[in-house]
């Protein structure tokens, strides 16, 4: 056997070795340090300074907008004013969605406007609109059991409420009418639907978000209408006489459009390849100034890494703050990510999201090889005394690392308070004044420890995929 096979088979026997091997506990020193730098982030950090400056200077961001494109560059911007030792970009190529008129009147029996958005993706309507009788559904499943002689030439209304919970768990019981509606009515001939806006406000004001097609089923318009206007539409269907509906949607398809995941780096010292990736996504909706969806996650996670390096150093191996693009309209940047560094993922330590408002965190999960479990135990000593408490070692990620954990990077979820998170998301309402500076502040303290202790840990926690 020639001396170079023998060199790479020990080359990569060591790679295998390096993030195979069982992590070292932290000392006390390195967790008492965890613990002051947090104290003193939360005393002083400049995260509501970087939401108030993102809604200011950009505001809206939508995906392929002017708004997205100065996004981009307001990212540079603030990584290289904030001292990160690297800052780049990375291509993420897309098609576009612009939205254009929306309105709805009830003609019959009652006449009354509504106050509707467009769903992201929908199509539009004719350009005279179109009018027809209301066939409405508590839930999805509902729809899909119809008859189809029920639903064909109506407009389909589903009318199912969103239910208000901390951990938002409620939009996962609610959002299928809004991702997959338009499908299912579509299969049974309906010539557009409306549902409840997924949001647990009482406002006036309509929740968008995206909707997708199915290829070969019929494309039909997709809005949602405010809670109120719901509820008087609910009030009108009890009165036992039909319901017709006018609507008028200007949406559809834009030409594509290059935007970028805009990334900085604080570079490790001892092991500057391995990373610490620490998340966000820079891109919003068109309704309001993405304050808290997500301009709010933007300004921890950069704030965070700032003060670890303000506060003591470079740690040991790099992290790694990514502004993820479009994030909204299909983790179109996520999978970009993954996709580019597929074979690097072995090296990502781990990776955390902040991508549910500014409520303080409250609980953290992880997703460790049981040998890194202790690892998590010491992590959780530290985060308790912020309000932390232990949840499980079954982290799912934020969205924006969904891609990269499928493809094997360990995660964890720092769960924020999201009791009214969903009272402003995706609408006109998603403002800096729903941001409370304090919650705000402990999000950057807890993401100082955590992202400190998990860069200067001797060993790994589990990478889950296949070294490539």
């Amino acid at each position: 056997m020639s001396k170079a096979i023998l060199s790479l088979i020990f080359s990569i026997f060591s790679t295998v070795i390096i993030f195979a091997k069982s992590p070292e506990p932290f000392t006390a020193p390195e967790l008492q340090v965890a613990s002051s730098i947090a104290n003193a982030a939360i005393k002083q950090n400049e995260a509501y300074a970087l939401v108030e400056s993102l809604t200011t200077e950009v505001g809206p961001r939508m995906a392929g907008t002017a708004g997205d494109a100065l996004a981009v560059k307001w990212g540079i911007a603030k990584f290289n004013a904030l001292g990160f030792d690297k800052v780049w970009t990375e291509p993420v190529t897309f098609g576009t969605w612009q939205r254009g008129v929306e309105e709805a009147t009830i003609i019959s029996p009652f006449r009354q406007p509504l106050v509707i958005t467009a769903l992201g993706n929908s199509v539009a309507t004719p350009d005279v609109g179109l009018q027809a009788e209301i066939v409405q559904f508590d839930t999805l499943d509902d729809l899909k059991h119809a008859e189809t002689g029920d639903v064909a030439g109506k407009i389909v209304f589903i009318s199912k409420k969103m239910a208000r919970f901390k951990d938002g768990h409620g939009y996962g019981e609610a959002v299928g009418a809004r991702s997959s509606g338009a499908v299912e009515a579509a299969k049974k001939g309906a010539q557009a639907i409306v549902i409840r806006s997924v949001g647990t406000d009482s406002d006036r004001m309509p929740h968008t978000g995206h909707m997708n097609y199915l290829d070969g089923v019929t494309k039909i318009p997709a809005a949602a209408m405010s809670n109120p206007d719901a509820d008087l539409l609910m009030n009108m269907l009890k009165r036992g006489k039909p319901v017709t509906l006018q609507m008028k949607l200007g949406s559809g398809p834009g030409p594509d459009y290059t935007s970028s995941n805009v990334i900085g780096e604080i570079t490790g010292t001892k092991y500057p390849d391995e990373v610490v990736l620490l998340g966000a996504h820079l891109d919003s909706w068109d309704l309001g100034t993405g304050a808290i969806d997500d301009g709010a996650g933007v300004a921890i996670v950069m704030s965070a890494a700032k003060r670890i390096k303000e506060l003591v150093g470079n740690p040991k191996r790099t992290i790694r703050v990514v502004l993820f693009a479009n994030e909204e309209q299909g983790l179109v940047g996520a999978k970009a990510y993954a996709k580019r560094h597929a074979k690097q993922l072995n090296k990502h330590i781990v990776g955390v999201e902040s991508d549910f408002g500014a409520g303080k965190i409250y609980k953290i999960s992880t997703k460790f090889k049981p040998e890194a479990l202790p690892i998590a135990e010491q992590i959780h000593s530290v985060l308790e005394p912020f309000g932390v408490a232990w949840g499980n070692n079954k982290a799912t990620g934020g969205p924006d690392l969904i891609p990269a954990r499928n493809l094997g990077m360990s995660v964890v979820n720092l769960y924020q308070d999201g009791i009214d998170y969903f009272d402003y998301h995706h609408t006109p309402n998603d403002t800096l004044d729903k941001i409370d500076p304090d919650s705000l502040s402990q999000n950057v303290g807890v993401y100082v420890a955590f992202a400190y202790l998990m860069a200067n840990l001797e060993g790994d926690v589990g990478y889950f995929g296949t070294v490539n």
